[in-house]
């Protein structure tokens, strides 16, 4: 088998490409179809495998099903997000786990004394976790999309209220907010510009 023929067969077809990528949007508006949790469960499934750092897998998502909790997050998105939090079908809060380390005995066997390393390294450890969750945040919102549904990723919000009220354990990172359903009308705005190869690449 050539290197090309493994190259073909490794590479998604283009309209899966499409829908993944070139035709992806940002959804700023969603009908009122349910997002189930095997939906969720679904899209787990495929993003289960990206990389992380040392397979530490430190993403967290909350799935805020109840108005009461609906009403709590609302209360902290910046006023701009507030209203499409509050209609969206299903909000998920992604976090990055500052305890991650705890799970490493199963999910890196290999590294047997990494857990009580970490453990002594609390800035090393957060590191660690938030850029590894932003990896697994990048993957869920591509993971949205192969299943079918929208994601209308947020950064506006309080963060540290929103850790507060939601995770007073203080054990969880707020990364960012995602609203995720069925795109509705109006939900995608014209694509804005984007950098060409030679402004994001360099050959050293």
């Amino acid at each position: 088998m050539t290197v090309d023929l493994i190259a073909s067969e490794l590479a998604l077809d283009p309209v899966a490409q499409d829908l993944l990528f070139r035709q992806a949007h940002t959804a700023n508006t969603f009908t009122d179809e349910p997002v189930t949790d095997d939906q969720l469960r679904a899209v787990h499934e495929l993003i289960k495998y990206g990389p992380t750092s040392t397979n530490g897998q430190p993403a967290r998502i909350t799935l805020v099903r109840s108005p009461q909790a609906r009403e709590r997050l609302v209360a902290h998105m910046s006023p701009g997000n507030q209203a499409k939090t509050a209609a969206a079908p299903l909000v998920a809060v992604v976090t990055a786990d500052r305890e991650f380390h705890r799970h490493l005995p199963h999910v890196m066997p290999a590294i047997p004394g990494l857990r009580d390393a970490l453990a002594a390294d609390p800035d090393a450890r957060e590191s660690v976790a938030k850029l590894s969750a932003t990896l697994q945040l990048a993957y869920f919102l591509i993971g949205i999309r192969a299943a079918g549904l929208a994601a209308g990723p947020m950064g506006g919000f309080d963060a540290a209220g929103l850790e507060a009220d939601l995770f007073p354990e203080g054990d969880q990172k707020v990364l960012a907010v995602v609203n995720i359903g069925r795109p509705g009308p109006g939900a995608f705005r014209p694509r804005q510009p984007r950098l060409e190869f030679e402004q994001v690449y360099t050959t050293i």
